[in-house]
Order: C-alpha cells, then structure tokens, then sequence
C-alpha cells in the first residue's frame, strides 16, 4: 500500500518534468515544432556522424532513417520518457513527426537524455514503423561490437529484423541501447489528420 501511494504521488512529478522538457512542445506554432525537430534531426545527425563516420553512408543507403530526442527520468521506483522526433524516407523524401513515450519501474534517480537514430533496410520496415507504430515490449537492450570484431556493424544495433539504432548519450555513442517499454506513433498534430 506505501508503495502503491508513493508511486501515485511520484507519477504527476513524472509527467510535469516530462512536459517541461519536451522542447517541440514549447514550441507555440505547428511550424515552430516542426522547425525544432528538424533542428534536432540536423544536429543529431551531425553529432552521429562526427563519432561515427560510418553511419552516414549507412543512412544514406537505407530505404529511411528516424531521429528521436528523449528525455527521461528515475524518481526512486518510477521511470518515465518522453520525445518526439521525426522519420524520413529516402525515396520520396517525405518526413514523419512522431512521438515516444515509454515508462516503467526500477531503482534509482537522475535524468537521461539521449538521441536515437533508427535505420531500416526496406521501406516496408519504415512503412511498418510509421503508419502503425512501433512498441518494444520486449526486453530490447543489446550491446555494440567495437571496431570490426564480430562481424557486427559497429555502433549500430539490431533491435529488429532489418531496423538498427544509433544511440548517442552526452558521452558519444552509447554501446548498450534501452529500449524496452517505449512505444513510438504518429504525432498527428504535427501531421495532420
């Protein structure tokens, strides 16, 4: 019962720090947060191919990519993220506003924010991905191979049959990516309808 009423009481704190943080939805104009996420993807971008030359020819040659900004946050038992982002596809070169949420439950307390640059390898990955959504619910942490050891591509990781993940921390590239419990869906807002 103690348990269940500081995890009620942690949940509204959760969520304001997430709003609060969210810089497209600050934003006031739908083209305000477009521009802000198109800034994050440009910056994003720059940021990973600078660490890891190698990712942009990966990207380039990928049927489409998607960049997220995510911020989240422990508070003792309760875990929350929150981010928005948008997907591109090479061949028509249209974008996709998205969004992300995911939560759970662990122990500690502190801030992370990080930037995720997903890859697919068919436009039916990146159609999938877009138009219905994406949740990994499953425990979906997997670590990098450094350099060209285990035939792996270094600094991406496979977290699903033909869709890899470039996850940048403060510190460069993450070689360990979390994503289980994020969902990722259409920001309708910033589609249109």
């Amino acid at each position: 019962m103690q348990r269940r009423l500081m995890f009620q009481s942690l949940l509204p704190l959760a969520g304001a720090f997430l709003f609060a943080t969210s810089g497209p939805a600050l934003a006031e104009t739908v083209a305000e947060q477009k521009a802000e996420i198109q800034k994050m993807r440009s910056a994003t971008l720059a940021r990973l191919y600078k660490v890891h030359p190698a990712a942009k020819a990966d990207v380039q040659k990928a049927a489409g990519y998607a960049v997220f900004s995510n911020v989240g946050i422990n508070l003792i038992l309760l875990s929350a993220a929150g981010g928005s982002g948008v997907a591109h596809d090479n061949g028509s070169g249209q974008d996709i506003y998205m969004k992300m949420v995911s939560g759970g439950f662990g122990i500690g307390l502190g801030v992370k924010d990080f930037r995720g640059v997903f890859v697919f390898s068919t436009t039916e990955k990146l159609k999938q991905f877009t138009e219905s959504g994406w949740e990994a619910s499953a425990q979906a942490d997997a670590a990098a191979k450094a350099g060209d050891k285990g035939g792996a591509a270094a600094g991406a990781i496979t977290v699903a049959p033909g869709v890899k993940l470039y996850q940048l921390t403060e510190n460069g590239l993450a070689l360990q990516a979390t994503i289980q419990g994020t969902k990722y869906f259409k920001n309708d807002d910033l589609n249109g309808r």
